[in-house]
């Protein structure tokens, strides 16, 4: 079943955030825009929220797959590129890209087949 790509964008960001084991309050404002700007009223992220936090860790990139198919069937060009933005501004919030980090972000441009600038 595909989810929403608000929502896909959604579970991006926060298994991005959680990925480096450390949630900086940085990432957690970042997260806060996106939300803002990209995500309807009608979504429940209470239940979105139970779901990534019973997510095991081992799953993560599983699900971070879906979600991306999911947030690329859905979007344009430049709604990825957008995204993107928004993913890299998360990873560099806390000034330190881990090696966990860099591997979603490349993930993300493989799924997406993006290149890279």
């Amino acid at each position: 079943m595909k989810i929403d790509k608000s929502v896909a964008g959604y579970h991006m960001l926060v298994i991005l955030s959680e990925v480096d084991g450390y949630f900086d309050t940085a990432e957690k404002k970042i997260i806060s825009q996106y939300i803002k700007d990209n995500t309807p009223s009608l979504v429940n992220l209470e239940v979105q929220d139970r779901i990534l936090s019973t997510l095991p860790k081992e799953l993560y990139m599983e699900h971070f797959e879906k979600v991306a198919n999911d947030f690329y069937w859905q979007s344009t060009p430049e709604e990825r590129n957008g995204f993107i933005n928004f993913a890299f501004k998360l990873v560099k919030a806390d000034k330190n890209i881990s090696k966990e980090e860099n591997k979603y972000i490349d993930a993300l441009y493989n799924i997406w087949d993006l290149a890279v600038e």
